[in-house]
């Protein structure tokens, strides 16, 4: 394992001259503004997954970086700091490393087009084969780059003192006279120090899970390994599948590393380790990593993925308005995105947090980086959410922008030839654009062309007319002319006649909506006032959301950019529940956990009972329905893997702090404090009585008797998607992205209660 040779093995790039030049690096220049452009050295490590970058900063602590932390890496002029500051001429020199969470892209400009192109080829392969390494695989990567920063004089020898310091940072915390005892027994050669054949035997002793052993002895009855037969006895005992002997000689053919066993139809240990790690057998049901449900359903039929304030990457008071926002909620299957817009100088629109010091982006270039990301991770359509403050000029402006950039992707007309009398679906939508914002009219009027805007209100007046007395007659006359005189000053018709199924009109209650709404015309609604009418009107909510559309919205008083829970709102059908994409907070990791499924589509079709329109339901007081199906989940948390360090200092050690949380119609957690890797087994148990709407979260803390509890990881999925048995739960950091070696070991049960 301390061989990097094995490494490159492992990753296919042995003697691979991509490879070979990402660690022979070289001078590029790296820009920040129009006048700090620096030449700087970079390079692979010889680990093969951390760059070294130069930094003339005296005192630069950490002049590294991790693969792990790269989200993507663009050719050309592609990120914001590169189009402002750089000129056209050098598009083909020019790439952009871009960072997950907050951390600032790294632009770079190559001394040529072949150069650029090579850096930007070899990191995306050397990246795509380390995305595709195994969980076992990567787990052994974390714990060989560890032996490879302890060894401090780089000999590929260990000493005890070496070996104490590389247990601290994989988190075990062995005394001393433990450590020395386990170092003699490696020590063969009585050097005081290990190599070689060695370190690998430490290795095989620090790895070993013997959790995994016991699960394994049980069913390995022939002559130590595990027949077919035996495979199919597990599978459909443990992991409550269905399997034949011919899925267990599939399994057998894909995992089995030992070739021997292989011919004779046997699953050693290791074998059954790897089955244990590969993606297909996570706790997480694999038809549901794509897109499996039903997406001809009418639009309002779906819970959303969206959000707020799309444009900030921080708070909503000074933080920076940037179009990387914007690619990045797209691209974590964001389906609705909020354009704050503003008369900008030059004639041309810009978004930011108005009557706040937030920074400026242009609408034109807001729109170009939609353009460009809507359909990286999703097919289904995108809502782009307006909230308009410019003057009827620039509107003009932007309606132009929206029409040239999005081109004949923007939905500007109904689908089909006649009034539509309900959504069409995701399906119908794909690839396509739906404008979210205020109209001069009704929809109806474009298949009214006879009538003139005017002659439009003057037959809503006569109508009006008839119907009041002459007592309100004045009122009357005020009203409309005041309603036609606010029409005409604010709204652009280019920008109005761009909105068709997603209208935006005030609340007035439920009774008024459904006698007076059309089912386009949709109202937001800020979070204090949508849990008030969750709370004491859930059913009417959930019907007003049956033929409406509703967005929920952080209260103005967030300026930090903090979220609310989502969960009441999905509960009473709201779709289009928006939140802070750019605040790491457990509110975000269950949304990531909602759409976690269906492909990350971004869509999640609502059960039945909240889109049948005879529906009792209610999540507060929980009458009798089909919606209640009471279930036991059992869980039982095993063991933890390469759980990483949250504090960077060399003597702290993690002491896990494992909590599995149930949300449902009410949050409900149980708490466990663990040590480090010791055979926990410890057990949870939770009813849960309406599964179609509940999440179950796994969340791991760093626990400080003495303060706050620090996050280290979590991972959050719908309950019905999870997979009952023996399973290995991934983890995400505080930015929702994957820890790659790290991991829960589980066994979970779901029994009908009695």
């Amino acid at each position: 394992i301390a061989d990097p040779v094995k490494f490159l093995t492992l990753i296919s790039l042995e003697g691979d001259a991509d490879l070979q030049f990402l660690l022979e690096g070289g001078d590029l220049l790296k820009v920040r503004s129009s006048s700090w452009k620096k030449t700087r050295y970079l390079k692979l490590e010889p680990d093969c997954k951390t760059i070294w970058h130069e930094s003339k900063k005296t005192f630069k602590s950490k002049q590294t970086f991790s693969l792990d932390d790269i989200s993507a890496v663009r050719q050309g002029r592609q990120s914001e700091g590169l189009r402002k500051y750089t000129e056209e001429q050098v598009e083909n020199r020019c790439f952009s490393i871009i960072f997950k969470g907050r951390k600032k892209n790294l632009d770079l400009i190559a001394s040529s087009e072949e150069e650029a192109k090579q850096w930007v080829t070899s990191l995306h392969k050397l990246i795509s084969n380390m995305n595709n390494l195994s969980r076992q695989e990567k787990a052994e990567h974390w714990i060989f780059n560890c032996l490879r920063k302890a060894d401090k004089n780089s000999d590929d020898k260990l000493s005890q003192k070496e070996l104490k310091d590389f247990l601290r940072m994989i988190n075990i915390d062995l005394d001393d006279e433990y450590a020395e005892i386990l170092f003699q027994k490696c020590d063969k050669s009585k050097s005081g120090l290990l190599s070689g054949a060695e370190i690998e035997h430490f290795y095989d002793l620090l790895t070993h899970r013997e959790e995994v052993d016991v699960i394994y002895g049980e069913y390995a009855k022939t002559a130590g390994y595990m027949s077919a037969d035996n495979l199919v006895e597990f599978l459909m005992t443990e992991q409550r599948e269905r399997a034949t002997l011919a899925d267990a000689h599939k399994l057998i053919e894909k995992y089995e590393v030992d070739e021997k066993a292989k011919e004779k139809k046997l699953l050693s240990k290791d074998g059954f380790l790897m089955y244990l790690h590969h993606p297909e057998s996570l706790v997480l049901k694999p038809e549901h990593k794509e897109v499996y449900q039903d997406m001809s359903q009418p639009l309002n039929h779906y819970f959303i993925s969206s959000s707020h304030n799309t444009y900030l990457l921080e708070d909503q008071l000074k933080g920076p308005s940037s179009t990387e926002a914007y690619v990045r909620a797209l691209v974590k299957g964001c389906r609705c995105v909020e354009l704050d817009c503003w008369d900008g100088s030059d004639g041309e629109p810009v978004i930011y947090h108005g009557h706040t010091l937030t920074s400026k982006i242009l609408f034109k270039d807001a729109i170009k980086a939609i353009k460009d990301y809507a359909f990286k991770t999703s097919d289904y359509p995108v809502i782009i959410s307006l909230e308009n403050h410019c003057s009827v000029e620039q509107q003009k402006v932007m309606a132009h922008h929206m029409s040239s950039i999005l081109g004949s992707d923007l939905v500007t007309a109904p689908l089909g030839d006649c009034m539509p009398t309900g959504f069409p679906s995701p399906e119908e939508l794909k690839g396509k654009f739906v404008v979210k914002g205020k109209r001069l009219n009704k929809l109806e009027a474009t298949f009214a062309p006879e009538k003139g805007y005017h002659a439009q209100n003057v037959e809503v007046f006569l109508q009006h007319f008839f119907l009041a007395s002459a007592g309100n007659l004045c009122n009357l006359f005020t009203s409309t002319f005041s309603v036609q005189k606010t029409k005409k000053l604010k709204l652009a018709k280019e920008l109005s006649d761009m909105v068709i199924y997603c209208k935006s009109v005030h609340f007035h209650g439920f009774e008024d909506a459904k006698q007076n709404l059309s089912f386009y015309e949709m109202s937001s609604f800020k979070e204090g006032k949508a849990v008030k009418l969750a709370e004491e009107s859930a059913n009417g909510y959930i019907h007003h959301n049956m033929d409406k559309l509703s967005r929920i919205y952080p209260a103005g008083l967030r300026t930090d950019s903090s979220n609310y829970n989502p969960v009441p709102l999905w509960n009473a059908g709201c779709q289009i529940v928006a939140l802070n994409f750019q605040t790491p907070c457990a509110e975000m990791d269950v949304n990531q956990g909602r759409f976690v499924c269906n492909g990350k589509s971004g869509y999640i079709l609502k059960p039945s009972f909240l889109r049948d329109g005879a529906t009792e339901f209610d999540p507060i007081t929980l009458t009798r329905g089909p919606w209640l199906q009471h279930k036991l989940l059992h869980v039982m948390i095993i063991s933890a893997q390469q759980l990483p360090k949250v504090n960077k200092k060399k003597s702290s050690i993690v002491d896990p702090l494992v909590k599995v949380e149930l949300l449902e119609c009410q949050l409900i957690i149980c708490s466990l404090f663990l040590g480090f890797n010791p055979s926990w087994n410890q057990s949870f148990q939770f009813e849960v009585y309406v599964p179609e709407l509940a999440l179950v979260r796994f969340v791991i803390e760093d626990y400080d008797s003495t303060s706050d509890n620090e996050f280290i990881a979590q991972y959050t999925l719908p309950f019905n998607s999870l997979q009952m048995g023996y399973r290995h739960v991934p983890l995400l950091n505080k930015n929702g992205d994957p820890l790659p070696a790290a991991g829960l070991f589980i066994h979970i049960i779901v029994l009908d209660a009695e």
